[in-house]
């Protein structure tokens, strides 16, 4: 075998002396290979540079085995170019290259816009062209042949499995746009059989970080879960699934990518999760194990016996194509000669090159990924699959699907795996017991008690269950000193002690499973979830406030309101000017008054607002429709308003705030000084070490330091620690369980915070024990029935005085109401207001040519007398237009002064004598002028 091989870089395929350069070096290399072994058919392999190295060694390998009974004459000679990925200009010209070389089959390259590029000139030239690439059905492959799993057939897979296992819900997680389109066949059905499901993608930014997806994720509370993503991003995609919670033993995941068996999975078979995955190659398989070793020849990191289930399936489909392309190759007896030079920029073709291809499509082959057929499109057809779950001993093969047949299960999904082969059954064991309450407790009785019955509390009724279930006898003895076991001077003490000394085959309590323990000795799987929380005292009432009748309000509200307010009165001062019915005739009478006034100046436009706000009115009123319209828009406003604070102030007057006086552990350690606030955890336990070894974090750090400065801080029995919290201004640290089964019976306290880590309670048996694995799967059994649950709420919330402080729950607190819960009204007070703005506007223009008419002056000298007359905001008095002759153009600016004065004058002396404008007597009641109308006549 001959091995031509050139790589194009992007900046190459932009230089076309290099692409020349490059074409020249392959001729002479090929015309060398062909004098130096005579005649051989040319194959040519494109690849792209971020490919898997071992795609290029599986291509050689195969012709390489193909070429040992094969003479010089009728070698095959491998061609191998690399090529950019998503570049189909350079993916075109090197197939062009290769075709003037006489090539008899393409094979690759991986990214779809190469792939079509290839495809072009295969089909032009009639030159098979073999895939190995996941691809949405184009409409005809014309030449092509695609190794891989035709797609609906893969989504009648991932249909027969979801209807097997009866999901009837769930949510798809999917990487990008291609992994969108490979489920889309999915996504159907559940349209079509009313599958309730959820499409979210897991990381639409490219950063990384799938947790806000995944929390999303946890808070719908789905558990069945389907994952689409390239196989390099699988194991951050199911650690940060860990880091988030959904790895527990409600949480069911079907992986479809078909190399995840390749990955290192073994640090999620303990996480309770159900991993559910599909494959095509049977890593069990010889003839695998054979290949696999030849493949991974040059990975020296690589170990033998683990090389079959490293081999991933684009490399197996790579060596089976071209195994299978040769093989049909040798068979067809009339190919004699060279495949035919061929020019992409003629029409010319190779007359051979569909027989192949049809020869192909009516073929059969086994190979690394089994059965291979093809349909007449020339899509894979027959093919197998082998759907896997990841359980405690590994990766174990539970049903097996073919495209004939459909799903065939292997084993019962609920028969637990068989990992040890002693049994417990009808042997005894002496179990360990420390009496804390409420997991192990002295029974009250009228008569004295012996043996087990002595005792009561959640670990024993654990025990007794797990019993029912294996089958085994028990015996419980108590241990003395009441510790769980710590390690000092080298030495295991408390119950961790007791086991590994083999005095007791089992330890349980509120026995916290920590690595230096699990060191020591074996535990099953957490039977209780938990973490580090803080016990303290009740928030006390807080006093009233000075400004409590401001609290209904936040305080953006009340700035909004403010801002509202001020811009209204300006909102009416502005129109007021603007509107020309809003100037009215001081004397009504007088048909044709030589002065008109406003009666909306600066202050009486902030009174007008004012009393709507208030909700108590002023005399004013407006006349115009453009100041009647903001009025009543204001108005509207102020009842909203008003409303929503008289309500929310009934709220807090019934309400009584609470002091808070920290929330978490870094206000804890903020207000610890200001308060005198003390804390510590119960000594030397689980709690105190937690903090001692979190050394990435400085607050913990801190805490630990006062614990060791502060011993009196530091009670040996929880029930001390309990006393102390409920005495004293003293927050206690202890398990978030335990705070729980406390606060049900001690009402005066509280949790504060949230976890500030997440562990479990274990049953602690000898290092290899044969009984953990048997003891873990009882301990899931009874999860999954509720019987545990059953078991806490029994001793949490029934016995010893539990459930008396569930009534005792805080007053609902109010809360004020900020900008968001009222931003309605003032979208409406803003488009009322701008609405006034805009009908005044159009009073204001036809007023001008009113007036210009009337005047007989021109609609600019009317528009520039009103304008004048605007700007004069320390006046409340403008002559009117239409009775001023041309020569007043000329009077000073001033005379506006002097006219109100006279108006004033003249108003005075009026009332006085109690005449009317024209001379004639009126009534004293019925006098025009008061003093309201003496405001309006004033200068603001």
């Amino acid at each position: 075998m001959v091995t031509v091989s050139w790589w194009v870089s992007p900046s190459q395929a932009a230089d076309d002396q290099s692409s020349r350069t490059m074409i020249i070096r392959l001729l002479f290399l090929s015309i060398c290979c062909r004098l130096a072994h005579g005649q051989g058919f040319n194959i040519a392999g494109l690849f792209e540079e971020d490919s898997n190295e071992l795609n290029v060694k599986a291509f050689e390998l195969a012709i390489e085995r193909a070429n040992q009974n094969k003479d010089e004459d009728h070698a095959l000679i491998t061609l191998t170019v690399n090529i950019p990925p998503e570049n189909p200009f350079v993916a075109m010209n090197s197939t062009c290259s290769l075709t003037k070389q006489g090539i008899i089959g393409v094979f690759g390259p991986s990214s779809l816009s190469n792939i079509h590029a290839v495809q072009a000139v295969c089909d032009a030239k009639e030159i098979p062209h073999v895939l190995s690439k996941w691809m949405s059905e184009p409409t005809k492959l014309g030449s092509s042949l695609n190794f891989y799993p035709h797609p609906p057939l893969l989504t009648k897979a991932y249909i027969d499995f979801i209807q097997e296992w009866k999901w009837t819900t769930f949510t798809i997680l999917y990487e990008d746009d291609e992994s969108l389109l490979r489920l889309s066949g999915l996504i159907l059905y559940a349209k079509e059989t009313g599958v309730v499901i959820t499409v979210e993608q897991l990381d639409r930014e490219g950063t990384g970080n799938y947790r806000d997806t995944l929390k999303k994720i946890r808070r719908t509370r789905q558990k069945f879960i389907i994952i689409d993503c390239r196989i390099d991003n699988l194991i951050d995609i199911l650690i940060q699934c860990q880091q988030i919670g959904l790895m527990t033993h409600e949480y069911n995941y079907f992986i479809t990518n078909l190399d995840a068996h390749t990955r290192d999975l073994s640090p999620f078979q303990w996480s309770q999760s159900n991993i559910t995955g599909i494959r095509m190659i049977n890593p069990d398989s010889a003839y695998v194990h054979e290949i696999s070793k030849e493949i991974f020849a040059d990975q020296v990191d690589e170990d033998p016996s683990q090389t079959a289930s490293r081999l991933e399936t684009e490399t197996a489909l790579i060596f089976d194509a071209v195994y299978m392309f040769t093989d049909i190759i040798s068979k067809m007896a009339d190919i004699e000669t060279f495949g035919v030079p061929l020019d992409c920029y003629q029409s010319d073709s190779w007359v051979h090159g569909y027989s192949i291809v049809n020869f192909l499509k009516t073929s059969t082959y086994k190979g690394l990924t089994g059965p291979i057929e093809f349909n007449n499109e020339g899509f894979r057809s027959t093919f197998n699959l082998q759907i896997y779950e990841l359980r405690e001993g590994g990766i174990t093969t539970v049903a097996l699907w073919n495209s004939s047949e459909g799903l065939n299960i292997t084993k019962k999904f609920d028969e637990p795996l068989e990992l040890g082969k002693d049994s417990m059954r009808n042997k005894t064991f002496t179990v360990i017991i420390s009496l804390t309450d409420p997991y192990g407790m002295n029974k009250e009785a009228s008569e004295q008690l012996v043996g087990n019955d002595r005792y009561e509390g959640f670990s024993i009724d654990l025990i007794e269950e797990l019993a029912k279930l294996e089958g085994f006898n028990y015996t419980f003895v108590v241990q003395a000193d009441g510790k769980n076991g710590n390690k000092v001077n080298g030495q295991w003490t408390g119950m961790i002690g007791e086991v590994m000394a083999g005095r007791a085959d089992m330890a349980i309590t509120d026995l916290t499973i920590t690595s230096d323990r699990a060191e020591a000795v074996d535990f099953t799987s957490p039977f209780m979830n938990l973490g580090v929380s803080i016990l303290f005292q009740k928030p006390t009432k807080a006093p009233p406030n000075f400004f409590s009748f401001a609290e209904p309000f936040a305080l953006d509200t009340w700035i909004a309101l403010a801002v509202a307010f001020v811009i209204v009165s300006l909102s009416f001062f502005l129109l007021g000017r603007i509107c020309p019915d809003e100037w009215t005739n001081p004397y009504p009478c007088v048909e044709e008054p030589e002065f008109l006034i406003n009666q909306f100046s600066l202050a009486n436009s902030v009174w007008f607002a004012t009393g709507a706000m208030l909700q108590q009115g002023s005399e004013i009123a407006p006349i115009a429709i453009p100041t009647r319209l903001v009025s009543g828009v204001w108005w509207f406003f102020v009842l909203i308003m008003v409303s929503s604070y008289t309500a929310n102030l009934a709220s807090f007057l019934v309400t009584e705030n609470h002091v808070e006086l920290f929330t978490d552990v870094k206000s804890l350690l903020e207000n610890a000084d200001k308060y005198g606030i003390r804390y510590g955890a119960k000594a030397n336990g689980a709690t105190m070490d937690f903090f001692e070894k979190s050394t990435g974090n400085e607050l913990y750090q801190e805490i630990a330091k006062y614990m060791r400065e502060h011993p009196e801080d530091m009670p040996n029995d929880n029930k001390v620690g309990v006393t102390m919290a409920e005495e004293m201004r003293y927050a206690f640290f202890m398990e978030s369980t335990t705070i729980e089964y406390t606060i049900q019976r001690h009402c005066g306290l509280t949790i504060v915070g949230d976890r500030l880590d997440e562990k479990g309670y274990g049953i602690a048996l000898k290092k290899d024990s044969p009984y953990r694995t048997r003891l873990s799967l009882a301990i899931l059994k009874l999860q999954t029935s509720g019987e545990i649950e059953k078991i806490r709420k029994k001793w949490w919330e029934e016995r010893k005085g539990g459930g008396q402080c569930t009534g005792a729950a805080d007053d609902p607190s109010a809360t004020p109401l900020d900008l968001q819960n009222v931003e309605g009204i003032f979208y409406v007070t803003i488009f009322g207001t701008v609405l006034g703005m805009v009908l005044v506007l159009f009073e204001f223009i036809f007023n001008i040519f009113r007036v210009a008419k009337k005047a007989k002056v021109s609609i600019f000298q009317a528009l520039k007398n009103e304008i004048k007359f605007f700007l004069k905001f320390n006046s409340n008095v403008k002559p009117v237009l239409d009775a001023r002759s041309e020569e007043d153009e000329d009077e000073p600016e001033d005379k506006s002064e002097a006219q109100s004065e006279s108006l004033r004058s003249r108003s005075k002396s009026e009332r006085s004598k109690g005449t009317t404008t024209n001379g004639t007597t009126r009534p004293y009641g019925f006098v025009i002028s008061s003093p309201s109308l003496d405001r309006l006549t004033e200068s603001p």
